[in-house]
């Protein structure tokens, strides 16, 4: 008898100290309706209450000209800094709704960072180099992440159960959030794909200043709705 109460006891503890170990996987593949794999997609998953893990902290860079990442996720109430990576300055603003401010012209990396608290899209712009065009979707979803090269997102150590899922792009038609519907991860974790009906990309080369006026124009009128 003494064996098998050994034998049970060490079954408990190691059900005890292995529960993270059996939390949930889930992976998203987000494409085109032709099949091609969709970069910078945001996946968001609201579900069984859980507090943001780890410092609320962010960085949004700017390299080659470009906003690096050109699409940031972030919970509401994080830290974000802006260095500027390239040996030219810099002066990023943006007048959507969630987040209005101005960093006057710089290089480096300003002192104090910028605190985002209110959820939305946040679209950024540089006054000296016109094309330049990022995005920050701010989220109370305490579980978030952003689509590969390949489409892919992968959100790990999530409890079993049922979870509501949101996806948003900014070449989408509105630049609103798409609803995904309810999604049931059991233990064993999950894969679900999600296709997107996007509008065409805006060219990586700099564009005439009317065509990115209009572009960015657009794009802080829809968000400050």
């Amino acid at each position: 008898m003494a064996w098998i109460f050994h034998s049970l006891l060490r079954t408990a503890l190691l059900l005890a100290v292995g529960g993270p170990a059996s939390a949930a996987t889930l992976e998203v593949l987000a494409q085109q309706v032709d099949g091609q794999p969709v970069a910078d997609a945001v996946v968001t998953l609201h579900g069984p209450a859980q507090a943001p893990q780890g410092v609320l902290k962010a960085d949004m860079d700017q390299r080659g000209q470009r906003f690096a990442p050109h699409v940031l996720a972030v919970h509401t109430g994080t830290q974000v800094r802006f260095p500027n990576s390239d040996n030219i300055r810099h002066q990023v603003y943006s007048f959507s709704a969630a987040k209005r401010f101005e960093l006057r012209l710089y290089e480096g990396t300003p002192t104090d960072p910028l605190l985002f608290d209110r959820p939305g899209v946040v679209v950024l712009g540089c006054n000296i180099h016109d094309w330049m065009l990022g995005y920050i979707y701010v989220t109370d979803d305490p579980r978030f992440g952003v689509s590969d090269a390949q489409g892919r997102v992968r959100l790990e150590q999530l409890p079993a159960g049922d979870y509501h899922l949101t996806v948003w792009h900014p070449q989408l038609a509105d630049m609103q959030p798409l609803d995904g519907g309810t999604l049931h991860i059991p233990a064993a974790g999950l894969s679900h794909r999600v296709t997107l009906s996007l509008e065409p990309a805006p060219a990586d080369l700099p564009p005439p200043p009317s065509a990115f006026g209009d572009a960015f124009n657009r794009a802080a009128h829809e968000t400050a709705q």
